[in-house]
């Protein structure tokens, strides 16, 4: 896990990164997005966050099947290719912030995806609370943990911990992260 000051460096990393992003993890994503997708029902009503959206990968697979989406991300360069993604859509909106303290209301949204962002947050429980903290009571929440930095028991322990309750975690052979969708449960 990262410390607090490695934040600020691992933005300088995604805002560099940022123009080849698509081109290095295009098919990796695409397979999280599509197992989250399996095993998650989305409606033209849901109101959808994309926590860390990165490029906006996310964009193309719902936002179709969703009356709005959000993409927030920490980095400048990010969100702007991000931007060129959702030029596409009349129902994307970008917001440049911090997974921790995100600027929404309260039980806002139906549906987070946080793909690729918990391993990047110095404390990914207080990450966790923070996305339960803008989701609605019965939010569907899409999860992702990178191998390298959670073993599946630390991965599931941390899901646990954070009183979500865990519909699949999947790992298959072309993803290097933990799939997992995840619900809201009252505590």
């Amino acid at each position: 896990m990262p410390k607090s000051n490695d934040k600020r460096r691992i933005m300088r990393l995604y805002d560099q990164s940022a123009r080849v992003y698509d081109a290095q993890y295009r098919e990796e994503q695409d397979a999280k997005i599509r197992t989250a997708l399996d095993n998650l029902t989305l409606n033209e009503k849901n109101l959808i966050l994309d926590a860390g959206c990165g490029t906006g990968f996310l964009f193309a697979h719902v936002a179709d099947k969703a009356q709005f989406l959000v993409g927030a991300d920490v980095s400048r360069d990010l969100l702007k290719e991000a931007m060129k993604k959702a030029r596409n859509h009349k129902n994307i909106a970008l917001v440049r912030a911090d997974a921790d303290s995100m600027p929404f209301s309260d039980q806002t949204f139906d549906v987070v995806f946080a793909l690729t962002l918990l391993q990047n947050m110095p404390n990914s429980r207080k990450t966790l609370d923070e996305i339960k903290r803008v989701s609605k009571q019965d939010a569907g929440i899409v999860l992702t943990g990178l191998r390298k930095a959670f073993t599946e028991e630390k991965f599931s322990e941390l899901l646990k911990r954070a009183s979500l309750q865990v519909k699949v975690l999947k790992l298959d052979a072309q993803m290097r992260e933990y799939v997992s969708v995840c619900f809201k449960t009252l505590r």
